[in-house]
C-alpha cells in the first residue's frame, strides 16, 4: 500500500540537529591539540620548535612535544597572547594560555534563521494557496476517509427507515463474508443509490453501513469533482477508485450525486465541458470495476429525475433505495434516538410530539429536540418539559416569535379576525386537520399571526372534497376580513399562493376538473422530492392553458364563497373568538371549539 508523508518543519529542525552533532564529533576526532602559550615559549627557548604558521590570533606549527620521543615532530597550535603581558607573566613563572571567544553559535544561527524563515513563509503560502485553489494545487485531492473506529455509527443510531435498513443488510453481509455470495455465483450490485427528500438521513444511513460492516468509508461530494480546470474532475475520480482498491473492502459514498451526474445534453457549454468529462470517467470506472474486490459504491441524491440514464442502468447504480420522510411510528423512533442525549421530564409525551410533527424529516426532528433543550436552558430548568417541545415545534414550523414588533391596534384586530376566520372554517368542515393553536404574535419574516393545524394521522391520499375543504380553510382568513371590515388586506398573500397551487394541481395533475377531464398536463420532469420553484409548464396549447386558468379561478372563487357562507352563519363565534384572541394573544384550538359548541353545532355538511 502506498504511503503518503506530509512535509513538516520538524524534519528540517531534526536534520540541522544531526548536522551539528556530526560536526562536533568530527572536530573532536580530527582536532589539532592546543597547548598553552607559556608552554610554546618554553619549547621555543629550548629550540624544540621546527616550523610555524602565524596568523593574527593563532600560531600553528610542528615541534618536539613528547620527551619520550625526542625525534618525532607533532602538530600543535596555540593562541597568541600580548607580548608585554606574556613577559610579565613569565617573570613570575605563571602558566598561561590564550582564548579566542567562540562565535560558533552566532555563525550557525546566521544561516539557520534565514533558512527557517524561508521555509516558514513558503509553508504558509503553500497552505493558503492550496486551501483557496484546491483544483489547481491539489490535482490528486483525496476524499475524506473515515476509518471504522472513527465512524462510531451503527444502525442503532438510525431510526424511522426500517425498510431501507433491511435492504442494506445484504451489503453488510457481503462486506463481511463475500465468499458466501461468490459460492452461489451471485454478486452484489455495483452501485446503491439512496434517494429521498433532504434531511431524511441518507448520509447517516451510508455511514451506518460502514460502521456495521467495520470497513473504511470514503466520503466526497459530487460538487467536489467539478472544477474550472479541464481534466481535474476525471483525475479525482481515478484517484478515488484507486484509493478504494488499495483499502478494500470499503465503501465509496458520493453525496449530492446530481451535481456530478446530471443528464448530458442539457448543458449550455456543449458536449465536452468539464462536468461531462468527469461523468464519463465515473461511468468508465464503474464499468471496469470488479465487484469481487469488495468495494461498494453508494450515492445519495434528492433529484433522481435529472440523473443521466447511463448512471441508472444495471451494472452501475442498479439498486435504488427510497429513504422517505418517516411516518408517525418512525418519527417516534427518531425522537427517542435524539432524546437519549437530552434530560427530559417524565411529562414528555413522545407519541403526541410525533403527531405534532407530521411531514418532518429526521433533520427537522433533531432540530426540534435541540431547540427545546436550548429553551429549557434559557429558562433555567433542570429538565426539558413538554411545553418547551411544543414551542420548539412552533418555532420550526412558523418561525421565531417577535413580541417586540410594534403593531397598531387596527392591524392587530385585522390579524385576529383573519386567524379566527381560518380556525372557524376548519372547525366547521368535515375531514379537516384539528386546530391546535391560534396566535396573533408575529413570527418569522412576514407572518403576523398563524393558525396551527395538526393532523391526527399520516395521510397519503386526499379526496377531491378534502382538497376543496383545504382551499376553503386557506381562504377563510380573507373571507373574515371582507365580512367584518368590508375591505381586504395583503395578509392573505401566502394563503392565496397555497390555495392556487392546490387548485392548479387539481386541474393539471389530479384530473379533478370537469372541463379538462382525466388528463395530466404538468411537466414530466417535475421534482420528486423538492418543492417546485415556479409553475410547472407542460406540453399543451395556449387554448388549453386558458381553460386551466379558468378552471383554477372557478375552484378558488367557489371555495371563497363557501368560506364566506360558513362565516356568515358563525358571525357570533367569529367575533367572540377574535375578542378572546385580542385579549390573550394566543389561544388553544380547544378553547375556540368549546366557544363554538356553546353557540352552534360545529360542523357543516360538505360541498
Amino acid at each position: 500500500m502506498e504511503k503518503h508523508h506530509k512535509f513538516s518543519i520538524w524534519y528540517v529542525l531534526l536534520g540541522i540537529w544531526v548536522v551539528l552533532i556530526l560536526q562536533q564529533y568530527l572536530v573532536s576526532v580530527f582536532a589539532v591539540p592546543t597547548i598553552p602559550y607559556s608552554k610554546f615559549l618554553e619549547l621555543l627557548k629550548s629550540n624544540k620548535v621546527a616550523e610555524l604558521a602565524i596568523s593574527e590570533n593563532v600560531i600553528q606549527g610542528k615541534a618536539y612535544l613528547d620527551p619520550q620521543y625526542p625525534d618525532r615532530l607533532q602538530v600543535f597550535k596555540t593562541i597568541r597572547v600580548d607580548p608585554e603581558l606574556s613577559k610579565l607573566l613569565e617573570n613570575y613563572q605563571v602558566t598561561f594560555k590564550g582564548e579566542v571567544q567562540s562565535t560558533f553559535l552566532r555563525d550557525v544561527m546566521s544561516w539557520i534563521l534565514p533558512i527557517l524563515l524561508f521555509f516558514g513563509v513558503w509553508y504558509l503560502l503553500m497552505k493558503r494557496m492550496t486551501g483557496q485553489a484546491q483544483g489547481f494545487l491539489a490535482l490528486g485531492k483525496k476524499a475524506k476517509i473515515y476509518m471504522e473506529e472513527d465512524l462510531g455509527i451503527t444502525f442503532d443510531d438510525v431510526a424511522g427507515v426500517d425498510e431501507a435498513k433491511e435492504e442494506l443488510r445484504e451489503v453488510i453481509e457481503f462486506l463481511k463474508e463475500p465468499s458466501r455470495f461468490q459460492e452461489l455465483g451471485g454478486r452484489m450490485p455495483k452501485g446503491i443509490l439512496l434517494v429521498g427528500p433532504p434531511g431524511t438521513g441518507k448520509t447517516l444511513l451510508a455511514k451506518a453501513v460502514a460502521g456495521e460492516s467495520k470497513v473504511p468509508f470514503f466520503s466526497i461530494s459530487g460538487s467536489e469533482f467539478v472544477e474550472m480546470f479541464v481534466g481535474l474532475g476525471a483525475a479525482r475520480v481515478r484517484d478515488l477508485f484507486q484509493q478504494a482498491k488499495q483499502r478494500a473492502p470499503c465503501i465509496i459514498f458520493i453525496d449530492e450525486l446530481d451535481a456530478l451526474g446530471k443528464a448530458r445534453g442539457f448543458s449550455g457549454v456543449g458536449g465536452h465541458d468539464e462536468r461531462e468529462q468527469t461523468l464519463n470517467q465515473l461511468l468508465v470506472e464503474m464499468d471496469g470495476f470488479d465487484p469481487k474486490v469488495g468495494v461498494i459504491i453508494m450515492a445519495a441524491t434528492n433529484r433522481p429525475e435529472i440523473l443521466d440514464p447511463a448512471l441508472l442502468r444495471p451494472g452501475r447504480f442498479d439498486r435504488q433505495i427510497l429513504v422517505d420522510r418517516p411516518d408517525k411510528k418512525g418519527r417516534e423512533e427518531i425522537l427517542k434516538v435524539h432524546l437519549r442525549k437530552v434530560k427530559y421530564a417524565p411529562d414528555v409525551d413522545v407519541e403526541r410530539l410525533a403527531s405534532m410533527t407530521s411531514g418532518m424529516a429526521g433533520a427537522d426532528l433533531a432540530n426540534v429536540v435541540n431547540e427545546a433543550a436550548l429553551l429549557a436552558v434559557r429558562r433555567n430548568k433542570k429538565q426539558v418539559e413538554m411545553a418547551e417541545f411544543e414551542e420548539a415545534v412552533e418555532r420550526v414550523i412558523a418561525g421565531l416569535e417577535k413580541k417586540n414588533r410594534v403593531i397598531n391596534e387596527r392591524e392587530r384586530k385585522i390579524v385576529a379576525y383573519h386567524e379566527v376566520g381560518h380556525a372557524v372554517v376548519a372547525l366547521s368542515l368535515p375531514n379537516t386537520d384539528p386546530v391546535q393553536k391560534i396566535s396573533i404574535i408575529p413570527r418569522g419574516v412576514l407572518a403576523l399571526g398563524y393558525t396551527m393545524q395538526v393532523p391526527t394521522e399520516d395521510r397519503f391520499l386526499m379526496s377531491k372534497t378534502e382538497l376543496q375543504n383545504k382551499i376553503a380553510v386557506l381562504l377563510g382568513g380573507r373571507a373574515a376580513e371582507e365580512l367584518v371590515f368590508g375591505d381586504i388586506s395583503t395578509g392573505a398573500h401566502n394563503d392565496l399562493a397555497k390555495a392556487t397551487d392546490i387548485a392548479r394541481s387539481m386541474v393539471t395533475e389530479y384530473g379533478m376538473s370537469k372541463e379538462i377531464g382525466q388528463v395530466y398536463l404538468a411537466s414530466r420532469r417535475k421534482a420528486l422530492f423538492l418543492e417546485p420553484q415556479g409553475p410547472e409548464i407542460g406540453e399543451f396549447s395556449e387554448a388549453t392553458l386558458q381553460v386551466v386558468d379558468r378552471e383554477v379561478r372557478e375552484i378558488i372563487e367557489g371555495q371563497y364563497r363557501r368560506a364566506k357562507d360558513i362565516l356568515k352563519e358563525r358571525t357570533e363565534v367569529l367575533k367572540k373568538g377574535a375578542e378572546l384572541l385580542l385579549q390573550k394573544e394566543k389561544i388553544e384550538g380547544s378553547e375556540l371549539k368549546a366557544l363554538m359548541e356553546e353557540v352552534v353545532s360545529p360542523r357543516l355538511p360538505g360541498p
